[in-house]
């Protein structure tokens, strides 16, 4: 860690310093990247460019190198944790000045199954690319799904599983969708390690995601034709 002590982030101009940031993510460092958006925001940059150039575009780095194999989830984990501390000035900044949103999500483990470390991974990529995130957190029954839906009007539903046994409730949760005669209102996607496409498919679900760095894409792709359709 000896030469990371030898660079002085506040003597970097601009790109330099969002150079530095995005390898300091890569690297899991928090306290550097605290610094690194008081910085930028000092020298008066918006707080959702602080987001997008620093953040963003260094957690999509990450995306990558994660998809190809570079990097493995305790490293991934300590990326997006950093970009978490980061996120914890911008946040409510960000709401102050009403900074555009790439969508919103609800996303949650299903009910019977305790397991969140995917889950939250995707929580924190998404967050990473602009997303406003509401995580339910693990073992959601049907309710919690319906009700944070009803409270939040979210573009997406995302839902998560790690055991076989507890997959299918995802289809008890669509279902109910149906039943309330709102399933269209929403793009649901599904993941975690059992799951496959066709799995995804027979529940219902708009689209399956292997990892945290397809779900990203693909929430964005999905927003972005919904929208497309909507203004036609």
């Amino acid at each position: 860690m000896s030469d990371e002590d030898d660079i002085i982030l506040s003597e970097l101009d601009d790109d330099e310093l969002v150079q530095q940031m995005h390898d300091d993510l890569y690297d899991g460092l928090q306290d550097e990247i605290v610094e690194g958006v008081e910085i930028l925001l000092n020298r008066g940059w918006t707080p959702y460019n602080v987001l997008t150039k620093a953040l963003v575009e260094g957690m999509t780095i990450v995306g990558i190198d994660f998809r190809d194999g570079i990097l493995f989830v305790p490293e991934v984990l300590m990326a997006a944790n950093a970009m978490k501390a980061g996120m914890g000035i911008l946040r409510p900044l960000l709401a102050e000045t009403g900074a555009p949103r790439v969508g919103k999500i609800v996303i949650g483990t299903v009910k019977g199954d305790i397991h969140d470390i995917g889950k939250n991974l995707v929580s924190m990529m998404l967050e990473g690319a602009g997303f406003e995130v509401i995580d339910l957190g693990i073992n959601n029954p049907v309710e919690n799904y319906l009700e944070a839906l009803e409270e939040h009007q979210p573009d997406i539903l995302g839902m998560s599983a790690l055991l076989t046994t507890t997959m299918p409730y995802m289809k008890v949760v669509v279902d109910a969708m149906v039943e309330k005669g709102v399933r269209d209102d929403y793009i649901v996607m599904v993941g975690g390690a059992p799951l496959n496409e066709a799995f995804g498919e027979s529940v219902g679900a708009d689209a399956y995601c292997r990892d945290a760095a397809v779900a990203v894409e693909t929430a964005k792709a999905l927003i972005a034709k919904r929208r497309e359709v909507g203004a036609a």
